[in-house]
């Protein structure tokens, strides 16, 4: 979910369309679950179908930024310094979004979240401690009954991931050769593949609980799409691409969209279609979007925005979310009865987000990078 910085070596571009792409993936997300309570638990039934593999896109991206912003600095920077930068990034709206969990927790009273009523005002405290410091919860700790390793927000398990994924990239990713590199992406491919086609499900959607399958499937996910980023980043010129950001956006909208591929006696089509696009389509999406360039001021600010709110939607839009599941679920209420309302929480996310962005993300990442002497 990271953002290049606009401030480069002479070599380096600042790839906008990128920016925008990440926010339509943003935008797709909190679509994907809106509609994700009516499909009754049924994948096959699940309206903007492929939502979830826009986590995964985020992984591609964000090994594609770390290696373009970071990997020629290491001469010049410390770790110290790149986990100051890392956290000044990322932390803060961490911080908000578990709050604003918090404060919703209670709201969300349900059968579909069945320990939220028997959970102490101490318990709810001591679980946003924790999260705030995004240390994942075992299930014994859960307060919410979906054995989510960040109850209070659950999409936060994705930034848990990417924090490992720095890790790696600091300690050890960076350092390795175009051929070393090439041949673990090939092994992280096969693997990916092969919990994708052996999946009980037939996708590759988890990753969430701090639990041994769960974290197979989140490391598995991460690891492939992270590392073919970087690697992305490293081996290919960009051409000319005219258009770029529309024919890319379109892409990556229609791959996250399609129905389910196939039924519940070819899961296994589903998910091959889960690793080719990971392996294969998101490669080209951020390919694409990487060798074009936005003429018109319009496009410029287009794509500025929504690559400013992606991650502030992407981190705080859950909370609200789990309102929505409890309303819904609540009240029985048909999709043509809460589409009014699933609409209007859409644009809510939206301007909240914009809101906390401008009013909280922004100043308070000023203040710590002065702190912390990052220029």
């Amino acid at each position: 979910m990271e953002r290049p910085s606009s401030v480069f070596a002479d070599s380096k571009k600042h790839f906008l369309i990128l920016d925008g792409l990440r926010g339509v993936a943003a935008l797709v997300v909190v679509l994907f679950h809106i509609l994700e309570v009516f499909s009754g638990g049924d994948h096959t039934k699940q309206l903007i179908n492929h939502g979830y593999l826009a986590v995964d896109f985020f992984f591609v991206l964000s090994g594609f930024v770390m290696a373009h912003a970071y990997d020629d600095r290491w001469s010049k920077m410390t770790y110290k310094a790149f986990f100051k930068r890392r956290l000044v990034r990322l932390h803060p709206l961490i911080i908000l979004g578990m709050t604003v969990g918090a404060i919703c927790f209670y709201f969300g009273q349900s059968e579909i979240f069945p320990k939220i009523e028997e959970t102490s005002l101490l318990q709810l405290l001591l679980v946003l401690a924790i999260g705030y410091t995004l240390i994942p919860l075992p299930p014994s700790m859960d307060i919410r009954g979906w054995n989510e390793m960040h109850p209070l927000n659950g999409p936060a398990w994705s930034l848990f991931l990417e924090y490992v994924a720095n890790i790696l990239h600091a300690f050890i990713l960076r350092k390795l050769s175009k051929l070393v590199l090439g041949i673990l992406v090939f092994f992280a491919a096969v693997a990916l593949i092969h919990l994708a086609v052996t999946s009980p499900n037939g996708d590759i959607i988890g990753g969430w609980s701090l639990e041994p399958e769960q974290l197979h499937i989140g490391f598995t996910r991460l690891l492939y799409p992270y590392m073919a980023g970087m690697l992305l980043r490293r081996t290919l010129r960009f051409g000319n691409f005219k258009y770029a950001f529309l024919w890319s956006s379109i892409l990556l909208v229609g791959v996250l969209s399609i129905p389910r591929i196939g039924g519940s006696d070819v899961l296994w089509a589903n998910g091959l279609y889960d690793a080719l696009s990971v392996i294969i389509i998101f490669p080209i999406i951020i390919y694409i979007g990487a060798s074009g360039e936005l003429k018109s001021k319009t496009a410029q600010k287009i794509s500025t925005f929504l690559g400013d709110i992606s991650y502030p939607l992407y981190i705080l839009h859950f909370p609200f979310i789990y309102l929505y599941f409890a309303w819904v679920y609540n009240n029985n209420i048909s999709m043509s009865q809460g589409i009014g309302a699933g609409i209007g929480l859409f644009i809510f996310t939206i301007l909240f987000s914009y809101a906390a962005l401008k009013f909280y993300d922004e100043p308070i990442r000023k203040w710590l990078a002065k702190k912390a002497g990052i220029n």
